[in-house]
């Protein structure tokens, strides 16, 4: 009998390996528990959108979703091909829908898929929807679907959606492609064979990587982190390239890699995204940030007198912001941002091409951007590790974090003040450390900044010592 534990959600919807815990059985769960807990929202009559992305058997569990809802009685909605998740976004909000369900493990690696809810704004579903839907699995076992996925579709019970269509025509009305397209700039776009292919390659000319569907993601995960990018790096490198983007597997993450082939790190991109909206776009609003993100964006916002707020690490702790507030932009310190007048949402894609207008409006390079920043603010330095432990390690680790104090010393560091806000965060004279479990997997994640390259790999490395991980 199938069991609610094989099923949970972390920060961002449910992942599990596929014929582990993802199996049709426990989709067919969650889409019926999702149908339950919605049936009676006030947009109900207006449907549910359903998408998925280039991983394996997306589609079919996509379809599978639809089978259960629509079997509910509920209008369902499936796109009719792969699309990003910002595209299911946009479709839940701009369509009126009660929600949008996106089949997608996002970056983790080819054997995971996943189950993403988005909530009728265009943002990630509160905590309390998905205890409700968790809540609702209790009673669920074996969910039987009395007819068939094409019967349904035959009979209009489901309807598809272009989707991918719908996404071109609106960004194009909200980026200035006429403008990109006169700066003649030189770029590659890694699609990480992700849900990203060739829509970058729709507006402008680009070399695309990696834009073909291959389930197996070339063995590894569609991950837009250092490690995984060393061809993109190579090719800038070996060609005078202006720019290089990279979406992540359903394309709401973005790295950049500079024109000389250096990976500029997410909290740099965050930061020049900020600058931009700030100073040539003149967009006014808060700014809101994840918990580990750069003190670079702080100094930012001191200097200019922007209203800064910091959440929970997950993009959810933003969306929800960004819904209810005035937001000039919300972001991550893994590539997630969101921009005013766009969704509260994470969009790859999008942030890529306001990278592309970015440039043609300052006509400079992004290193020369980048070093401005750092001769009006200093230079920072970030890294993240993620360190796989045993349950008994990583316990130990955390009850460690616990009793430390102000005046203890980690890292090498002396500590001048503990932020729990989300994990501990140990704050140094010139620096910090986070250490935080994963919400989904058993491993801690240690992150670091300092004002030096080689302090902030020390610190690290001392500090996941002293955790004794």
């Amino acid at each position: 009998m199938a069991n609610k534990e094989d099923v949970k959600f972390g920060t961002d919807g449910w992942r599990g390996i596929i014929a582990d815990t993802y199996t049709f059985n426990n989709v067919k769960r969650v889409a019926l528990a999702t149908a339950k807990v919605f049936k009676n929202h006030p947009k109900i009559d207006n449907g549910i959108i359903i998408g998925y992305d280039t991983r394996f058997q997306g589609r079919q569990f996509a379809e599978t979703v639809a089978s259960v809802i629509a079997s509910e009685g509920i209008k369902t909605m499936i796109t009719d091909t792969f699309v990003t998740t910002p595209a299911v976004s946009l479709l839940s909000r701009d369509l009126g829908c009660a929600l949008g369900v996106m089949i997608t493990a996002s970056h983790n690696p080819y054997e995971y898929n996943g189950y993403k809810l988005k909530d009728e704004f265009g943002g990630s579903m509160s905590i309390e929807e998905i205890a409700k839907i968790e809540h609702e699995l209790g009673s669920i076992s074996n969910v039987e679907v009395k007819e068939s996925f094409a019967s349904l579709v035959e009979r209009g019970a489901i309807e598809y959606f272009d989707g991918r269509g719908y996404y071109l025509k609106y960004i194009s009305e909200r980026i200035d492609i006429d403008k990109i397209k006169s700066a003649n700039l030189k770029v590659i776009y890694d699609a990480m064979y992700g849900a990203g292919q060739d829509l970058i390659g729709n507006f402008i000319e680009v070399k695309q990587l990696h834009g073909e569907v291959n389930p197996s993601f070339g063995g590894g995960a569609p991950e837009p982190v250092r490690k995984n990018l060393d061809e993109i790096c190579n090719d800038m490198k070996s060609g005078s390239y202006d720019i290089g983007i990279v979406t992540d597997g359903d394309a709401d993450r973005i790295a950049i890699i500079e024109g000389n082939g250096e990976f500029l790190d997410a909290q740099k991109t965050f930061a020049l995204l900020l600058k931009y909206l700030f100073e040539k776009k003149k967009l006014g609003g808060k700014v809101v940030r994840g918990f580990s993100t750069s003190e670079l964006i702080k100094k930012f916002c001191d200097k200019y007198g922007i209203e800064l707020v910091t959440v929970p690490i997950g993009f959810k702790h933003i969306s929800k912001i960004m819904i209810t507030d005035d937001v000039l932009i919300g972001a991550e310190e893994s590539g997630g941002i969101g921009i005013k007048g766009h969704l509260p949402e994470r969009d790859g894609v999008y942030n890529g091409l306001l990278y592309l207008e970015m440039l043609a409006e300052y006509g400079k390079s992004i290193s020369e951007l980048k070093n401005e920043l750092n001769d009006e603010f200093g230079e920072y330095f970030y890294q993240r590790n993620d360190v796989h432990t045993t349950e008994e390690k990583k316990i130990a680790a955390l009850e460690k974090c616990k009793r430390l104090k102000a005046g203890d010393e980690v890292g090498g560091k002396r500590i001048l003040e503990i932020d729990p806000l989300d994990g501990f965060k140990l704050k140094f004279e010139n620096g910090w450390v986070i250490v935080r479990a994963s919400g989904t997997e058993p491993l801690l994640r240690i992150y670091c900044e300092t004002s030096g390259v080689d302090e902030t790999a020390e610190v690290l490395s001392k500090t996941i010592k002293f955790l004794g991980i």
